[in-house]
């Protein structure tokens, strides 16, 4: 094959992580391609028709500070706004969108449609062509098409020998009524990677004018005025969302069917979702629970069809019927689509660099639930990583790399690259050691410079940038000048009740993320000087090499657990040692004295 590349980028898979990846590489001035099964089905939501939430809306932030697709797409198609946690503290809050998940496959497709630089086209991708030194030279398809470039991404999702399974019935399958790819696994076990099972499910959907909401709590919206964008937004929410729960007449139904159940029956042999089971594993793993919460959800405008959050499931579809109708609210439903688990083949992503490129292969890089992980926005942010990476390789420029310290997509990375994982790698902000710098309200000002430089964001966006971000130093430094700390914290705990008082107090018009940084910064200034401290430290000491076959076991102040974990996981570096779950700082600081002192 000659080097005369037909595209710069390939992108094979059209799901959330398949769209940043083709958005950033088209963006950023590569020629790329985005095959897919059914180039209609982009963008699709074959799971909770909702984006953002504690942790994963962080990510959300992130992706939209580098100037990613999916805030954009939010904007125009959500259906109701809530933030989570606002009785906490500005790190661990979470905005969540309920999605019109129509809506957004279709402005997906089209918004992508209208980019110059970027091809679609309908096709299945069966090998991933390298030359002899297993450097990637392109793809062929079913068809026998060879298509040419030097970067290949893969975000396959559930695609990989995917296989749907509803009680013992079950059938090959990628999602539901699409079809799997068969042959690409037996490809990526011949470049060398090594590659196992996960599994995953959805629950039945249900006809909404089967269902009696007076007999639910409706969910409560927020009144907001600014989304996942960096502009405000005025917010209106279209649709209600409800909450049910379990009861013991469904457990009963569930438990005495569990035999059932393709969990159950030695089926699956996939690992699934600790933090998000199946209504099955939540009975079988908390006996003495007597109801578990469903989100009642609307998954579209015209709201056909409901989406109950919770109740995920491979029962048969009768033992699904029984159990439903068992439900407060839901006792004369319609299942319109049955619930079902699917299991998938995904590469181990200790086998990848930081960029998610594959270790073993240049120019190969892998996104989404091929790496392991579960969720739309997870995927969402490794794609954006991935189509930057594949551009910047593509044009020989050097690698672009998220820090754990600066973003939740760091944090993801580097969690999936040094551990791997064991279940499906979902997001949460206790999976961030310097949360109180990785906050919603700051998102643009860690990330959005980066952006800039990297061409993915206009001029004129970044200017308004500039000026909020100048804005915001200002009246810190006034607020300090003044010393009225204390009083403003007050008045910042409740901004929309004093929001007029702090803008007279500052002498700027501010937005409200704006006021939230400042509120922040205020609240936990000794924490974040901490916390700065500490990523310093953590900088010096990272690259510091643990000796190969290091004796943990019965080091004088290592836990015993923590002993196994490290002879188990055999860390090159104390970065990698820190990250291990478990670890403590006295633990990390006793490594570091130790191997300084053999030294």
């Amino acid at each position: 094959m000659n080097k005369a590349y037909t595209y710069d980028v390939i992108v094979v898979g059209g799901g959330h992580a398949g769209i940043e990846a083709a958005h950033a590489a088209a963006n950023m001035g590569s020629k790329t391609l985005l095959i897919t099964l059914d180039t209609n089905k982009i963008g699709l939501m074959p799971c909770n028709p909702a984006i953002g939430g504690v942790g994963k809306g962080h990510i959300v932030f992130e992706i939209s500070a580098l100037g990613g697709l999916m805030p954009k797409l939010c904007t125009q198609t959500y259906l109701q706004a809530r933030m989570l946690n606002t009785r906490k503290g500005p790190a661990v809050q979470g905005l969540r969108l309920q999605i019109d998940k129509e809506a957004y496959n279709q402005l997906s497709k089209k918004t992508l449609e209208a980019l110059p630089s970027l091809s679609l086209r309908n096709g299945m991708v069966e090998e991933v062509l390298v030359n002899e030194q297993k450097q990637v030279t392109g793809v062929r398809t079913q068809d026998g098409s060879i298509i040419a470039a030097p970067t290949v991404i893969l975000t396959t999702g559930t695609f990989l020998n995917g296989r749907i399974h509803i009680g013992t019935h079950n059938y090959s399958a990628g999602r539901r009524d699409e079809q799997a790819v068969t042959t690409l696994s037996d490809c990526l076990r011949n470049l060398g990677l090594h590659m196992q099972r996960l599994k995953t499910g959805t629950p039945p959907r249900l006809s909404r004018a089967s269902l009696d909401f007076s007999k639910m709590e409706q969910q409560e919206d927020d009144n907001l005025n600014y989304l996942f964008e960096f502009y405000p937004h005025n917010v209106v929410n279209k649709r209600a969302c409800y909450i049910t729960r379990t009861n013991e007449a469904t457990h009963t139904i569930i438990r005495e069917n569990l035999n059932k159940s393709a969990m159950y029956s030695g089926n699956i042999t996939g690992i699934g979702p600790r933090y998000c089971p199946s209504i099955e594993d939540k009975i079988a793993r908390f006996p003495d629970k007597t109801s578990h919460q469903i989100f009642v959800e609307p998954e579209t405008e015209t709201c056909d069809e409901i989406y109950p959050n919770g109740i995920s499931t491979s029962l048969p579809l009768d033992i699904q019927e029984q159990y439903i109708r068992s439900i407060n609210g839901f006792e004369h439903a319609i299942i319109t689509k049955a619930g079902y688990a699917v299991e998938y083949d995904f590469v181990l992503p200790n086998q990848l660099n930081q960029t998610l490129e594959v270790q073993k292969v240049p120019g190969l890089f892998l996104a989404g639930q091929i790496n392991g992980t579960t969720g739309y926005e997870e995927a969402a942010g490794q794609g954006m990583l991935a189509g930057i990476n594949a551009h910047l390789k593509a044009h020989n420029l050097p690698e672009f790399i998220l820090d754990r310290t600066e973003s939740y997509i760091g944090v993801m990375i580097d969690d999936l690259v040094t551990m791997g994982v064991d279940e499906p790698y979902r997001m949460f902000t206790s999976r961030a050691e310097r949360r109180l710098l990785l906050r919603q309200d700051n998102a643009f000002l860690r990330l959005t410079p980066k952006a800039y430089q990297l061409g993915l964001i206009d001029e004129q966006l970044y200017a308004d940038f500039v000026h909020e971000k100048q804005l915001i130093e200002d009246t810190v430094q006034k607020i300090y000048a003044e010393k009225t700390i204390t009083h403003l914290l007050t008045l910042f705990e409740d901004m929309q009740t004093h929001k007029a008082e702090i803008v007279a107090l500052t002498s700027t018009q501010l937005s409200d993320r704006a006021l939230q940084t400042i509120h922040a910064q205020l609240r936990y200034a000794p924490y974040l000087e901490r916390e700065l401290k500490e990523v310093e430290r953590r900088e010096q000491y990272k690259a510091l090499k643990i000796p190969v076959n290091f004796a943990y076991k019965d080091l004088p102040g290592l836990s015993i657990e923590l002993q196994q974990k490290l002879s188990k996981h055999q860390p090159a570096t104390i970065a990698q040692a820190s990250l291990i779950p478990g670890m403590t700082p006295a633990a990390v600081s006793l490594l570091i004295c130790t191997i300084k002192r053999r030294n």
